[in-house]
This record gives C-alpha cells, sequence and structure tokens, in this order.
C-alpha cells in the first residue's frame, strides 16, 4: 500500500480521517458513491472541503493511486469529483488509480480552489 507523504492525516481539530495507517489485514475497503444531501452537517462540509483541497495540492489533475487514502471520504467524492482513471477499476485495490474532475469539483467545492 502506498503511503502519500506529506498527505494531512486528518481535519484539524476533529476526528474525520483522510488516511489510514496500515491496510486492513481482513480485505481492503470498497470505494463505493455516498449521497451527499443538502442538510449535511456544517462539519461534513469542512471535511470534504478540506480533503477535496488536500487531494488538489498533492495531485492537481493527474491519475494517483487510492494507496493510504481513507476510502470513506474518497467515498463521499467518488462518482463526481473523483473518478476512476483506469476502466478496469477495482474498488477494493489499494492499487486502484484515481483522477479528479476538475470541472466538476470547481463547481461543487468553489472554496478548495480559491488559492489555485
Amino acid at each position: 500500500m502506498l503511503k502519500h507523504r506529506g498527505f494531512p492525516g486528518r481535519l484539524p481539530g476533529t476526528d474525520f480521517q483522510f488516511t489510514i495507517r496500515r491496510a486492513n489485514p481482513r480485505g481492503v475497503t470498497a470505494i463505493t458513491r455516498r449521497e451527499r444531501f443538502k442538510d449535511r452537517k456544517p462539519a461534513d462540509r469542512r471535511a470534504d472541503i478540506a480533503f477535496m483541497q488536500a487531494l488538489w495540492e498533492h495531485f492537481e489533475d493527474q491519475p494517483f493511486e487510492r494507496g493510504n487514502l481513507d476510502a470513506g471520504r474518497l467515498s463521499w467524492l467518488f462518482g463526481r469529483e473523483v473518478i476512476a482513471a483506469e476502466e478496469d477499476f477495482d474498488p477494493e485495490s489499494y492499487d486502484a488509480l484515481l483522477v479528479i474532475d476538475e470541472a466538476v469539483a470547481r463547481a461543487s467545492f468553489p472554496d478548495a480552489f480559491e488559492d489555485f
């Protein structure tokens, strides 16, 4: 499992996790598309923005390996702002390649791209 050095482990001051420490010995947690409803808590929205900003700072529009990125946090963005970068995408692989759909990400999280 690739560890993304320098990637924030969590949203500061919260328990919102962005990375995992080690591979799960019982199997890889699958990335699935989770629906974001308008009534989500402000803290959840802040975590989404911070995670999207961290993804953009580290990878921009280039494909990246899932590695130690948290499946739960990726699932909130998967299928919209973060999409599979390969046709034979395996949602249960630490080696799976993902890519940011910049147009969708900028529309969904304009605050995450203010400095770029």
